[in-house]
C-alpha cells in the first residue's frame, strides 16, 4: 500500500461499486480505484448456483454481522449476512432477479427524489439487462452486461406450488420484472450458463484489464478525509499499514446498508452528540445518517416428506445426486445449475392496499434444523415475507476502529401492523402447502406444526423464528428534508465531493429482493457523476405488454 492519488475512489466493490468502477472507467483519461474489503470472487462456491446455502454464512466471503437483542422476536438476535468480497452480496445471495413494483419508484419521486420515478429508472434497469428470455420485450433489455435467465429445469414441486396458489384463487404472473409483478409463478435468476453471475462477473471483470482502473482488495476503509468541507481522501487500513487514496474528483461510498453509514460516521458525518461521545470530529451535522434502516421479515413454513421428488441426499435419492453432479461437471446443467429459490407469489393481504404487502418464496427444499448447508432428506417450505414493513431501526457505531462491527437494531415488529400482515401471510401460507395441489407426497408440517391452530400459536412462532431475506436499505436515506442524508442526485449533503451509490439510499423498501434497483443505482449514479444527460424516460403506458 501507498499514498496515491486518482480521479474517482470508490469505496466498497459490492453491487453498486462493481458497476461504477466500470462505467467511471470506460473514459481511458480516467484513473479510478476500487476498495475491497473482502478478497476475491474466483471460488467454486461462489460460481455454483446451488451452492448459495453454504455462502450466507461463510467466514470468509462475509462479514459476520448480527441484530442487537429484538424485544420483539423474544430477546433474539438475528443474523444478518453480509457479502465481504468482490461482487458483494451479488457474490453470495441467492440470485433472484426482481426490479420491485413500479409503484415503489413513483413513491420515490413523490416524497421529492425528481428522476426516480419508475417512467425515469426503467431505462436503467434495461441498459444493465440481457435477458435471454424477455429479449424482445420493452421492459427488458438484451445488450446489457448482467445476464438473466429462467431456471432450465424447475423442480417438480414448483408446478404443484402454481396449481395450489390458483387453487386458492390467486393469478399467475408469467414477468415478474413487467408493469404489474403480481400473483404467482416461476421467476428468473441472475444466472449465465449455468453459473453465477454477479456485478463482479458482468461488469467488473471485464474492465479490470483497463490500465486506468486499479482493484484494491483485502483493504480496510476507516474514513473519508475532509478539508473545507470537501471529501478529499480515504483512508485505508492494510493489515495494520495505514494509508491515504486520494481523489481529484469525487469519492463514492459503496459500503451497503451496515457499512456505508459506519463509515460516514467514523468521518465526523451524523449525529454531533453521538460522535463527540466517541471523540469523534464533527465534520457535517447529519443526524439521519443511520437511521430509517429497514428489511424483510419472514416468517417459514416447513413440510417434510416421504416422497423424493424434493432437492436433497438421501438413500434412494443417491443415483439422482450422482448424476446432478455429473451433469454440472460437464455441462453445468441440472439441480446445481439453480439457485433453488425457483418459485414464489406476490399478493395482497387487504383490498384496500395499492400494491403487494405479502411475497411467498417456493422452496423445493428441506431446510436443516442445524443450519447445515446440504439438505439432508426431502420436503419443501414456504417463507412469508413482509414487504412493506412500518417498523424502523437504526445502525450506530460505539468505536473508532474500523474492524469494529456496527450495532444494527432493525427494531422488527416494533410497529403492531407489521405483526398483522406477516401473520396473515403465514396463514395464507400454510393454506398453500395443505392444498390438493401437494396430495400423495407424504407430507407433515414440521414447522410452525400441527400443535399451532390459532393466532396466538402462529404469533408464538413468528416471535420465536422469524428471520431475514437479507434486503436491509435506508439508512443513508435520499431526500429533500433535513433527515435525508443524500440529495436525489446521491450526494452528501453539505459535504462536497462525496457520495453515496448503495441501498442505504433508499427512501423505502421496495416490495421484493433488491439486488437489482441496487444495479439500477449504480448505472444511474454514473450518469449523474459524469454529467451525462440520463435516457429518455419509457412510459409504460404506451408500449403495451411484454412479450416473449
Amino acid at each position: 500500500m501507498k499514498n496515491e492519488a486518482f480521479d474517482f475512489v470508490i469505496v466498497g466493490a459490492g453491487s453498486a461499486g462493481c458497476v461504477l468502477a466500470s462505467r467511471l472507467s470506460e473514459d481511458p483519461g480516467t484513473r479510478v480505484c476500487l476498495i475491497e474489503a473482502g478478497p476475491s470472487d474466483r471460488s467454486w462456491l461462489i460460481r455454483t448456483p446451488a451452492a448459495v446455502a453454504a455462502l450466507l454464512n461463510h467466514k470468509r466471503f462475509g462479514w459476520g454481522y448480527s441484530t442487537t437483542e429484538q424485544r420483539y422476536l423474544d430477546g433474539r438476535r438475528v443474523n444478518l449476512p453480509r457479502g465481504r468480497v468482490l461482487g458483494g452480496c451479488g457474490s453470495t445471495n441467492g440470485m433472484v432477479y426482481f426490479r420491485g413494483h413500479p409503484a415503489d419508484f413513483d413513491g420515490w419521486a413523490a416524497a421529492g427524489n425528481a428522476g426516480w420515478s419508475y417512467r425515469e429508472v426503467l431505462p436503467y434497469f434495461v441498459r444493465s439487462e440481457c435477458n435471454e428470455t424477455w429479449a424482445r420485450s420493452p421492459f427488458h433489455g438484451a445488450d446489457g452486461p448482467m445476464h438473466v435467465s429462467d431456471v432450465k429445469r424447475l423442480n417438480p414441486l414448483v408446478p404443484r406450488f402454481i396449481e395450489a396458489a390458483i387453487s386458492l384463487g390467486y393469478g399467475t404472473c408469467e414477468d415478474f420484472n413487467g408493469p404489474d409483478p403480481e400473483g404467482f409463478g416461476a421467476r428468473q435468476a441472475t444466472i449465465r450458463k449455468g453459473r453465477r453471475e454477479s456485478t463482479a462477473t458482468a461488469y467488473l471483470h471485464p474492465a479490470e484489464r483497463r490500465a486506468n482502473l486499479k482493484v484494491l482488495t483485502g483493504v480496510l476503509v476507516d474514513k473519508i478525509l475532509l478539508q473545507w468541507g470537501r471529501a478529499v481522501a480515504v483512508q485505508v487500513d492494510h493489515g495494520g499499514r495505514v494509508a491515504q487514496i486520494a481523489a481529484r474528483r469525487e469519492i463514492i461510498v459503496c459500503g451497503g446498508t451496515f457499512g456505508t453509514p459506519a463509515i460516514l460516521l467514523r468521518s465526523g458525518i451524523g449525529d454531533d452528540l453521538a460522535l463527540r461521545r466517541l471523540g469523534i470530529a464533527v465534520h457535517q451535522v447529519l443526524p439521519g445518517v443511520g437511521r430509517n434502516l429497514q428489511e424483510h421479515l419472514v416468517a417459514p413454513v416447513q413440510i417434510t416428506t416421504s416422497s423424493t421428488e424434493s432437492y436433497g441426499l438421501s438413500a434412494r435419492a443417491a443415483p439422482r445426486a450422482a448424476w446432478s453432479l455429473v451433469q454440472y461437471a460437464l455441462r453445468k446443467q441440472g439441480p446445481l445449475a439453480s439457485n433453488v429459490f425457483e418459485a414464489t407469489g406476490f399478493l395482497r393481504t387487504s383490498p384496500h392496499v395499492d400494491r403487494p404487502d405479502i411475497q411467498l418464496i417456493f422452496m423445493p427444499v428441506r431446510r436443516n434444523p442445524s443450519g447445515f448447508p446440504i439438505p439432508i432428506g426431502h420436503g419443501y417450505g414456504v417463507l412469508a415475507v413482509l414487504l412493506r414493513p412500518r417498523s424502523r431501526g437504526t445502525v450506530t457505531i460505539d468505536s473508532r476502529d474500523p474492524g469494529a462491527p456496527p450495532i444494527i437494531d432493525p427494531n422488527f415488529l416494533g410497529e403492531p401492523a407489521d405483526l398483522e400482515v406477516l401473520l396473515e401471510g403465514l396463514k395464507i401460507a400454510r393454506r398453500l402447502v395443505h392444498s390438493p395441489a401437494f396430495e400423495g407426497l407424504g407430507a407433515v408440517e414440521v414447522v410452525p406444526g400441527s400443535s399451532a391452530r390459532d393466532d396466538a400459536a402462529l404469533v408464538k412462532h413468528i416471535r420465536a423464528t422469524a428471520a431475514t431475506v437479507h434486503h436491509p436499505a435506508g439508512t443513508c436515506r435520499m431526500g429533500v428534508d433535513e433527515e435525508c442524508v443524500v440529495d436525489p442526485q446521491l450526494r452528501v449533503r453539505g459535504v462536497a465531493g462525496l457520495r453515496v451509490s448503495d441501498a442505504s439510499v433508499f427512501p423505502s423498501l421496495i416490495s421484493g429482493n433488491i439486488n437489482a434497483a441496487v444495479v439500477m443505482i449504480a448505472e444511474r449514479a454514473a450518469d449523474l457523476i459524469l454529467g451525462r444527460r440520463p435516457p429518455e424516460p419509457i412510459d409504460p403506458d404506451n408500449i403495451g405488454l411484454s412479450s416473449r
